[in-house]
């Protein structure tokens, strides 16, 4: 059955027209004269039954339809750019990647390790698309995504990477202003804690862990990105409660310390997931293999003993 589809070119001289709301520039930026940007307008409109454009006092505007339209058009060119680079791209072993994450696992625990990566497999390029909703591999076009959570994704084939141990923790100056905070646990009704808002729940699990009960657990700043959460702390703005393994840094630097012998295990834990249909994609099961071996070696280079404390957690750091 024949699409109802205008011509391509008629679609790339629009976008570009609407873009800039000028045929002169739409022109210029397409290499083409301004009568043909006028013609496939004028076609296209004649296709579609409808006005996109209007003059209002020598200058151009969208009309409504117009407007809608250049929304939606933009999207499909530029996800038929990104499917003609992939495919420009492919190659049986190699090719482009499409890979989600979170944003600060992303950048604190992901890209540093990335040469590795690279260096065993230079011919799979890598795309990182970062969000903290869950990815939507059909609508976002991601091959492979790293997901924290629970392992029933449906449609999709998962591997878990590693667990998450939470600590609290505090810029050093905050501990000089509340002199026994490190002594006595119920000093934390005192401190502003640093709310993460896709972690609605992490200080109520934490408090009955250590069994203290303030006001309001789930009062404080909130923030969106663990990035935010880990910066506000070392300001000195208030207690934060973060995964050990993305605050190494600051506390082997000493920006943050962790004053409570607690830690606790969060019930979630770090997947890799793919859809099934991509499980016979050669870059996908390249970084797949990569992500879970990383993991594993790490986990066994830094196995931590039970029970051990948050200030030891520290020193291990």
């Amino acid at each position: 059955m024949r699409r109802v589809l205008p011509s391509l070119t008629a679609l790339q001289f629009f976008e570009s027209s609407a873009r800039h709301l000028s045929f002169t520039r739409a022109a210029e930026e397409l290499n083409v004269t301004q009568s043909a940007i006028s013609r496939q307008i004028r076609a296209l409109e004649e296709y579609l039954g409808r006005d996109l454009f209007r003059r209002v006092k020598k200058r151009l505007k969208l009309t409504a339809a117009g407007e809608a339209y250049a929304a939606q058009v933009r999207d499909l060119l530029d996800r038929a750019e990104a499917a003609t680079l992939q495919v420009m791209a492919y190659s049986d072993a190699g090719g482009m990647l499409n890979v989600g994450t979170l944003p600060t696992f992303g950048a604190r625990w992901l890209v540093p390790r990335l040469g590795d990566f690279k260096a065993t497999w230079p011919d799979i390029q890598l795309n990182l698309i970062t969000q903290t909703r869950e990815f939507n591999f059909d609508r976002e076009g991601i091959d492979i995504a790293i997901h924290f959570g629970e392992d029933n994704l449906p449609g999709c084939v998962t591997h878990r990477l590693m667990g998450e141990t939470l600590i609290a923790v505090c810029a050093p100056k905050l501990l000089k202003e509340n002199d026994d905070l490190p002594i006595a646990r119920e000093r934390v009704r005192n401190c502003t804690l640093l709310q993460h808002s896709t972690r609605p729940r992490a200080w109520q699990d934490w408090l009955a862990a250590t069994g203290v009960a303030v006001v309001d657990e789930l009062a404080g700043p909130r923030f969106e990105h663990f990035h935010m959460v880990i910066q506000a702390a070392v300001a000195g703005l208030g207690l934060a409660l973060l995964p050990e393994f993305l605050v190494r840094e600051e506390l082997e630097s000493g920006r943050l310390v962790a004053p409570f012998d607690v830690s606790i295990p969060n019930q979630h834990a770090y997947y890799v997931v793919y859809p099934k249909e991509k499980e016979n994609n050669f870059a996908v099961r390249a970084f797949r293999d990569w992500l879970i071996a990383t993991c594993r070696t790490e986990q066994d280079d830094r196995a931590i003993p039970s029970g051990t404390t948050a200030s030891e957690l520290a020193k291990l750091s």
